[in-house]
Parts: C-alpha cells; structure tokens; sequence
C-alpha cells in the first residue's frame, strides 16, 4: 500500500489500530499469551509486516528473553518500527523486503498482525508456507487480519458497520468512508472460512480462531 511509504501518512500510523481495529491492545495481549503458551523464556520469535512496531514494542516489553527478527517492505514504517522498540533494539533485528528476507531461523514462534489482508491469495499462500518452514516443528502461530463473509449483502453489512465504528471510534465521516472504499476497492480481503483453510492447506495443524472483532479474524496453528 502506497501511504506505508507516505512519510505524513506513516507519522499518524501508531494512531490507527488503537481507533480503528476493536479490542486492538487485547488482541495483542492474547497473541502474546498463544505464543507464550510453547514459546521458551529465550525464544526467537519472527514477525510479518513488523512496520510501525507496535507488536514487537508490546512481546518485548512483555518478555524480557525472547529476540525478534522484524520484516516488512516498507522502508518508513521499519524506521518507525526502529523509534517505537528503541529501548529493545539490542535483542530486535528489521529486516527491509518480504517473508524470503527473514532468517531460516528455526523461529520457536511467529506473528502476523493486521498484514495479510493487503496480500493477494498467491502471496499469502508463500508467505504461510515461509513462515511454516522457519519454525520449529510444533511452535505456534497466531496471525490476524480483516476477515469477513465476501457474498455480496454480506460483504456490504460488514463493510457498512466499519464504517460506522470508525465513525463511533472518532474518525471523521469522510475518513471514514474513503477507508471503506479502499477496502471494498483495493484490499483482497477473504472470508473466514478461506483464511482458516489456507492456514491448514500450508501445514499448520491444530488451527482454531482465538479473535472476531467487526471484520477482523485471528487464528492460531502450530506448525
């Protein structure tokens, strides 16, 4: 998406998830807790589209031995990223490009928040299968993005009821309805059914959803 690398755009990004996605700090609490779960007091741990670090700022700051290996495309946001986990920057590594940047690992877990719905189906297919195969074989997964039933009535209840949560949530009226035209015009978003599929179709096992918020799906698998 073209405004991740909008530097005005990328200085308001931190303000975004808190307002727009529901339960957005709950939702980082209880990826943490999926992770923690399998995850050893010394993990290495892979983040996908670690932009703004929000995400790796939050598993940091609440375990103090695990490392991190960030990647996201965005020069600008993994400079963001850098600012907002300064205090943890000697056990955090960035990496610019996509999921074949990341390290081989073997991760002992992975994340990917709020990323996915800007993939088309062919790249979310090969970034679930790299991820898979950088982590050790059980560790666990969580992942979470726009999500929701994509029938026509349907697709326009939920992307109507966005709308009016960013309303709700403060946005303005007219910020509110350019952000649901975006989604409806530009963002390949699957409904949940597909997502959960495509998580088992890539060898995740044990696959189950821990997060419904709006249009907003998370699940959790372990490779």
């Amino acid at each position: 998406m073209r405004h991740f690398n909008d530097p005005g755009a990328v200085a308001q990004y931190h303000q975004g998830p808190p307002r727009l996605v529901p339960g957005f700090c709950d939702l980082q609490r209880m990826a943490l807790v999926l992770l923690a779960e399998r995850a050893p007091p010394d993990a290495r741990v892979l983040v996908l589209g670690a932009g703004g670090g929000l995400e790796l700022k939050a598993f940091a700051d609440a375990q103090p031995g695990w490392t991190f290996d960030g990647v996201d495309p965005s020069h600008e946001m993994l400079a963001l990223a850098q600012d907002t986990v300064a205090e943890h920057a000697d056990r955090i590594h960035l990496h610019e490009g996509y999921v074949d940047v990341a390290p081989d690992g073997p991760f002992d877990a992975a994340a990917c928040l709020l990323t996915m719905h800007f993939m088309p189906l062919c790249e979310r297919r090969h970034a679930l299968r790299a991820i898979r195969q950088r982590l050790r074989r059980g560790a666990p997964f969580v992942v979470a993005h726009m999500s929701f039933a994509q029938d026509e009535d349907e697709r326009a209840l939920w992307l109507a009821r966005d709308e009016a949560y960013a309303v709700a949530a403060g946005a303005p009226p007219e910020e509110a309805q350019h952000r649901r035209e975006v989604i409806e015009r530009v963002l390949p978003v699957l409904a949940p059914q597909q997502d959960e599929a495509l998580l088992r179709e890539e060898g995740f096992k044990d696959v189950s959803m821990f997060y419904a918020a709006g249009v907003f799906r998370g699940w959790i698998g372990y490779a």
